[in-house]
């Protein structure tokens, strides 16, 4: 796990330890409560990665901390605390919960049917008023001190990932240029094949971080004063999601062509694992000053047509990986000016 993941996750500890207690004690000497465990569950319900989630979560806890108290209190009051009785409470808390719009908190009606029901719970008017502000002020304290106690913001986190998925094809990309230019045989290229498919399962997760921290952007007061630079590294992301698309099928052209152990050109040889090579230091190293792969690229092809070398065996393979590697470098020189 990385430093900042377990630093975000040591805070949220912190904050539900914080939120926790300070509900509770305000139940038990403000308050004088007789149920003081409300507050501060509904407390450590309400706190969430998120100040957005945080305060969907509270809303949904307290409606549904709600339902599960006039639930209990119904069946408690007018059938009694029993075994049918309080399977019955449980019933229809499960099925509450699959009310649309609860279903991320709705399982808290059927759990405050349980805490209730479990200590003799038939209270009247006043002490449902009561049990209502003691869920209340669970919420508010949650809400409130992840509002205010450094409300979480996973933009770093979501830079890490990407700049980590940025390097690795990267990586790759230097990976097939080193081997083409060298003793390219099969092997190689299931090895290259096999980095790709490992770059695009990492892909989702990627996208996931990057949802994360968007979401975390949400009602956060701390973009007031830091800014959020995230948008950028969408943008980033959407471009290497795509390069690796265009990346997977230049692997399968190398991997299929080194299986019918394709005859290369010399000079195509040459010149293209060049390309592939700048094209790898300008992912890896967007500040390095570099011809443009698509110079190089267009210039390669133009003089294997000039000199007929593009043969009507080998033109079909040779343009397949020119144009892979031209639409890879365009989408490379994107995520090179975003990450600038």
């Amino acid at each position: 796990m990385r430093k900042t993941d377990l630093t975000m996750d040591f805070l949220l500890i912190f904050k539900t330890v914080i939120a926790a207690t300070a509900a509770w004690w305000i139940c038990v000497n403000l308050l004088d409560s007789q149920m003081p465990f409300l507050a501060p569950w509904v407390a450590f319900l309400a706190l969430q990665p998120t100040v957005s989630s945080s305060i969907t979560s509270g809303i949904q806890t307290v409606v549904a901390s709600t339902i599960g108290v006039l639930l209990s209190s119904a069946i408690g009051v007018y059938l009694g605390v029993a075994v049918w009785s309080y399977a019955l409470a449980l019933l229809l808390g499960m099925l509450g919960s699959r009310v649309p719009g609860l279903r991320k908190e709705g399982a808290t009606i059927a759990t405050t049917a349980i805490f209730l029901l479990s200590t003799g719970f038939t209270e009247d008017v006043p002490a449902l008023l009561d049990r209502m502000i003691e869920i209340s002020i669970g919420v508010a304290i949650g809400v409130g001190v992840n509002l205010i106690v450094v409300p979480p913001l996973r933009d770093r986190q979501a830079a890490e990932t990407v700049e980590a998925l940025r390097k690795r094809v990267g990586e790759v990309l230097g990976q097939i240029s080193e081997g083409f230019n060298n003793t390219w045989d099969e092997e190689q290229a299931r090895e290259c094949s096999d980095a790709v498919r490992d770059i695009r399962q990492n892909l989702d997760q990627s996208w996931s971080e990057v949802r994360f921290a968007r979401n975390s952007r949400r009602r956060n007061p701390r973009l007031l004063f830091l800014g959020s630079s995230s948008e950028k590294y969408e943008q980033v992301l959407s471009s290497l999601d795509e390069a690796v698309a265009h990346l997977r099928y230049l692997t399968r052209t190398l991997e299929d062509a080194a299986t019918s152990q394709t005859h290369w050109d010399n000079n195509f040889h040459t010149r293209w694992s060049a390309v592939l090579e700048t094209v790898a230091t300008r992912i890896s190293n967007p500040e390095k000053d570099v011809e443009p792969a698509i110079d190089q690229l267009d210039r390669l092809a133009r003089e294997m047509l000039n000199h007929d070398q593009l043969g009507e065996e080998n033109w079909p393979l040779y343009g397949a990986l020119i144009s892979s590697t031209r639409n890879i470098s365009e989408l490379i020189d994107q995520v090179s000016i975003a990450t600038k």
